[in-house]
């Protein structure tokens, strides 16, 4: 799997770059959640078209969705796995945590056969909700839909509403590792944590 650039390619953007509505709004949130603007931001703020629409969209699928936080959390980490996202992987091991995922549970979704191996029993998430989730995320990275056995399973779980949001999720995840890997998104000393919900 080819893996994030060692360099970045687009340098975090300053003031002058992401312009001083989008600098402030961020150097605000930063201020909220009690840490520095991660790079992510800084970097895709230099597109100014997309980044607020895409941010307000981002949101409400985390850490403003209906999935609980930690399945969600989840879902991510083995996206960033599954599309090499060593900055994605870096900042949602950190949230995982946060959100309640065990150090077990973190390790278990890097694992390249995570779908088809039990999960550590921790009680942290229920193995087989836990298992599903993987399932889900390996096939809509690799084929983009779901099977019906997968599909049948995580609806003895969700609501429609939820499926749709689930499926959502794991594309926008998608979408945000191939840019941050393109683009050699730095990954910081510090991840920049945030209140989960």
């Amino acid at each position: 799997m080819v893996r994030t650039s060692t360099k970045p390619r687009i340098a975090p953007g300053g003031r002058d770059d992401i312009g001083r509505f989008t600098w402030t709004l961020l150097k605000i949130g930063s201020r909220r959640v009690g840490g520095p603007v991660p790079h992510v931001m800084t970097t895709l703020a230099r597109s100014r078209r997309l980044f607020l629409p895409w941010l307000w969209f981002a949101s409400r699928l985390m850490p403003n969705g209906t999935l609980p936080a930690r399945e969600a959390e989840l879902v991510i980490l083995r996206v960033a796995t599954l599309c090499g996202s060593d900055y994605e992987r870096h900042h949602h091991s950190h949230l995982g945590r946060q959100a309640g995922l065990s150090e077990a549970v973190v390790a278990w979704t890097d694992e390249a056969d995570a779908s088809t191996i039990d999960p550590p029993a921790d009680g942290t998430v229920e193995p087989l909700r836990a298992t599903l989730l993987v399932r889900a995320c390996d096939e809509l990275v690799e084929t983009h839909t779901l099977t019906d056995a997968t599909w049948d399973g995580l609806g003895a779980f969700y609501r429609d509403d939820q499926l749709i949001e689930l499926c959502m999720l794991v594309g926008q995840y998608t979408m945000l590792a191939g840019t941050l890997n393109a683009v050699g998104v730095e990954i910081e000393d510090r991840p920049a944590l945030h209140k989960l919900r």
